[in-house]
């Protein structure tokens, strides 16, 4: 991932490059706020050789007014990155989702042959006020969980603000700058390698795990999403290689006495089916009233190769897998 800030007249324009690939500056809000310092923060970002971006405030009503001010207003150039920035406003009041999609498709007619037009808002506005999932071109969600490159959401996304000290700083879902840079001048659309395809999977019914049973792999019997393809239907394999992956797998367990040992590992299995290699072992530890545990995935498999998840209990008693989530975002290779 690659890392980057935004800011707006508050920032100034002292704000340090280093280490950055992208800076996105804030332009206008409503039909008559100017940010006067726009011009001198783009070309601080330009002069860095970062990827620019431009937002607009929304504010509720005249949303094509605000549309065409913004894209009169900001000083883009062709292959910057648009976005607009859905929340509260100063009054207490918000633009409906409605509203929030006319915008960003105004935007688009008006710009979208040169630039990519996205959505900026927090996890709530997403998850609580949003019911269309419209995000245009790309999806910009803020939530602040700690956890950098793993927003609270399930839908994809391009860029995560993750913490606002001490300036509002990004994770950009892009493998490099120039992976950014390609994506945003649409050279590369957001189902190329350059950017992550969802996968999320789960299981339809428990299944139980015999006392001293060997390593046992996840058949994963609900697939919600899989846009990279690597699932077979019912299939224990969530990922076929070559490919970069990120995300986790949630699971809920019971029977497992309490302070006991589980213990879930990614394995690798070559075209035939055999097992090749198996990662690090990840465990969880039994509590009072069942378990629960998200188990990180992060890693790489080969060209002819497939990723599964495997579970192992220790305990002389069934332990039953009430719930297992799968959610990943997968770069595929050539």
């Amino acid at each position: 991932m690659i890392k980057g800030i935004d800011v707006s007249d508050y920032q100034g324009t002292g704000f340090s490059t280093s280490g950055l690939d992208f800076v996105i500056v804030k332009a206008t809000e409503g039909r008559s706020y100017i940010n006067p310092k726009q011009a001198a923060q783009v070309k601080r970002a330009r002069d860095a050789g970062c990827v620019v971006g431009f937002y607009h405030f929304l504010w509720p009503g005249h949303i094509q007014d605000q549309a065409e001010y913004f894209v009169q207003k900001c000083l883009s150039i062709k292959g910057d990155l648009l976005f607009v920035d859905w929340e509260n406003t100063s009054s207490g009041t918000r633009a409906s989702g409605a509203e929030k999609d006319a915008f960003i498709r105004a935007v688009q007619r008006l710009r979208g042959k040169s630039h990519r037009v996205g959505l900026y808002c927090n996890r709530d506005f997403w998850l609580n006020h949003d019911s269309t999932a419209f995000a245009g071109d790309g999806l910009w969600i803020a939530d602040y969980n700690e956890n950098p490159g793993r927003p609270g959401v399930e839908a994809p996304w391009v860029f995560h603000q993750y913490t606002s000290t001490p300036v509002d700083t990004n994770l950009g879902n892009f493998a490099s700058r120039a992976a950014l840079r390609k994506w945003a001048t649409g050279t590369g659309s957001s189902t190329e390698d350059d950017m992550p395809q969802y996968v999320n999977l789960g299981i339809d019914k428990p299944f139980t795990l015999a006392p001293g049973q060997d390593w046992d792999a996840i058949e994963f019997t609900k697939e919600w999403t899989d846009e990279p393809g690597g699932h077979a239907n019912d299939g224990s394999v969530f990922v076929r290689g070559a490919a970069r992956y990120t995300g986790q797998v949630s699971l809920v367990l019971t029977g497992v006495p309490v302070g006991t040992q589980f213990q879930v590992r990614q394995s690798e299995v070559d075209s035939s089916g055999k097992y090749v290699a198996d990662h690090p072992i990840a465990e969880l530890i039994g509590t009072e009233g069942g378990t629960y545990g998200i188990v990180p995935l992060v890693g790489r498999v080969g060209s002819g190769r497939q990723m599964r998840i495997r579970v192992k209990a220790f305990q002389d008693t069934p332990v039953t897998v009430k719930s297992a989530v799968l959610k990943a975002m997968v770069w595929k290779e050539d």
